[in-house]
């Protein structure tokens, strides 16, 4: 027979357990779109009503919005403290990614390896994770931020208007810095020939938002099906608001 202490032992591995899935969903996934990027940019141009729209995307993108679901997740179900603790390991950890290619660049090569793949992926890395550091910490902090305004606001009510709300919001500011970034001061995007550079760059940053967009608006469902699960899952009760002292 269980004691009250024994399934509240249970609940603290549980829930440890499942903050340590979370994080390393968050970090696995930004440590691939940092080191994938620039590598390739995604042509999903389409024709609508007889007119070209232009859509295009770096396939570092495609991860992206998982990064933003995990962080509401732990925001929802661990608190705004743990939340940045899981943003500032994701600096580091892009710091780390920065040091192993710089590192890696200046040992000595063998004769009998091309490495001109690694330091192609080395030359778009630092320019793409450069510019990533910042519009990532400056969108994540939104996200969070936002996350729990609206929570406080809402009276823990209403989860889909937080979970959009800050996800929505953020990867504007994420959409719009990244491109600019890399572009203007990073110098790790090429202008295609024939390219005017305003027009090209409205269209890397539509197509980055509305993407990260339609994704946000697409995970409302499964956040909801996720935070149901989980906080009966882990016993707490994410509407009185988690008491974050007892588990730091």
């Amino acid at each position: 027979m269980f004691t009250d202490s024994t399934l509240e032992n249970k609940y603290v591995i549980r829930r440890e357990a499942i903050f340590i899935v979370l994080a390393g969903l968050f970090i696995g996934s930004l440590a691939m779109l940092n080191i994938l990027g620039l590598s390739r940019l995604i042509d999903l141009s389409f024709d609508f009503y007889g007119r070209r729209v232009s859509f295009m995307v770096f396939v570092g993108v495609l991860p992206y919005p998982i990064t933003f679901l995990c962080t509401d997740f732990i925001c929802e179900l661990y608190g705004k403290r743990r939340a940045n603790i899981v943003v500032w390991t994701g600096l580091l950890l892009n710091l780390w990614v920065l040091f192993i290619l710089w590192f890696g660049g200046k040992l000595p090569e063998s004769s009998t390896v091309d490495s001109t793949a690694f330091f192609r992926i080395r030359a778009l890395t630092f320019g793409g994770t450069a510019a990533s550091m910042i519009s990532y910490l400056t969108a994540q902090f939104v996200d969070v931020q936002i996350f729990h305004f609206l929570k406080k606001l809402t009276k823990g009510k209403h989860l889909w208007l937080r979970n959009n709300g800050s996800t929505l919001t953020s990867q504007l500011v994420d959409s719009v810095a990244v491109i600019l970034i890399t572009f203007y001061i990073a110098k790790a995007i090429d202008l295609p020939e024939g390219e005017h550079v305003f027009s090209f760059l409205m269209i890397l940053i539509l197509s980055n938002y509305i993407f990260k967009m339609v994704v946000a608006l697409l995970d409302t469902i499964p956040f909801y099906i996720g935070v149901k699960f989980l906080s009966k899952y882990l016993n707490i009760n994410t509407k009185e608001g988690y008491e974050e002292e007892k588990y730091e």
